[in-house]
């Protein structure tokens, strides 16, 4: 049973999952002026209780539909090491999602959300299922619903806090969506020999590696731009978010130096996508002190 339990909570991808419950903190932060203070506690852990049960039901069906992919490159996850079945796993999965989405309908019942955080939650959670049977192997399209995936609780957790959502919580999304859409690019120009082996069509593979890249780029740009504009707005501390930013916008920029002086070789690609991580860890960290 101890295997069992190890095997079923492995299979989710905590970390991963925290990571994002990372941005429904933020978006809940960024929010919360007027909200009272039982209510912002209600809302911090019923909204990231349901984003990491959505997020965790997502990994797991992931993992049943990469089975036959991972017991080659993988075999050390749950499934192929034979510590969880595809049966159980499916099982896991139902029970997750409904999880998540029954403790989305109890929070919208106890805070009057209207149920615009469930219509949300389930939004996500259909993605994540899409994501698996179809996305990952149409290329660009999965490259949008994984960007689209981790930016989402940004937009969730201003949500919980009000309909109204501000301009600049849109920005952190578009900063998010575009900077991810961006190093989701590069891996795929990083991994295009064995995404043609199993057929998966990424920009690197449809367009070619120069072209992919400088599409990247111009995502890269994008957020960029998106990451600057809250300055200009009502967010709730900017002189934090004004210090704190500079610390990813030069690892991006440095990453944009790279792609551009880049002679497409996989090691370079390794370095831009690793850098760009960076730059989206350290961008939520600056959206957490706009909320100080």
């Amino acid at each position: 049973m101890k295997m069992k339990l190890k095997a079923s909570i492995e299979i989710m991808r905590p970390i991963n999952d925290l990571m994002g419950c990372l941005t429904v903190l933020i978006g809940i932060l960024n929010t919360r002026t007027g909200v009272p203070f039982n209510e912002l506690i209600i809302n911090i852990i019923l909204g990231i209780l349901t984003y990491f049960f959505v997020a965790g039901s997502g990994m797991i069906i992931n993992d049943i539909y990469d089975v036959e992919i991972d017991r080659i490159n993988r075999p050390e996850r749950p499934i192929p090491r034979g510590a969880i079945s595809i049966k159980e796993a499916k099982y896991l999965f139902a029970l997750t999602l409904s999880i998540g989405l029954a403790i989305s309908i109890i929070h919208s019942l106890i805070v009057e959300l209207y149920f615009i955080n469930v219509i949300i939650a389930a939004f996500f959670g259909i993605i994540g299922f899409v994501y698996a049977k179809w996305g990952k192997k149409s290329g660009f399209l999965g490259n949008l619903i994984v960007s689209v995936s981790f930016s989402i609780g940004l937009l969730y957790g201003a949500i919980l806090n009000g309909i109204w959502i501000p301009l600049y919580i849109y920005f952190f999304f578009l900063t998010a969506f575009f900077l991810l859409l961006a190093r989701e690019i590069v891996k795929g120009c990083e991994d295009i020999e064995g995404d043609k082996l199993e057929e998966v069509k990424t920009l690197a593979i449809r367009l070619g590696i120069k072209k992919a890249l400088i599409i990247s780029l111009i995502f890269d740009i994008l957020a960029i731009v998106f990451f600057i504009l809250p300055i200009f707005t009502d967010i709730i501390n900017p002189l934090a978010f004004l210090i704190s930013m500079i610390f990813g916008l030069v690892v991006v920029l440095v990453a944009i130096t790279l792609s551009i002086i880049s002679k497409l070789e996989q090691q370079e690609f390794k370095r831009i996508s690793l850098l760009l991580k960076l730059g989206s860890f350290l961008g939520l960290i600056a959206f957490v002190f706009a909320s100080i």
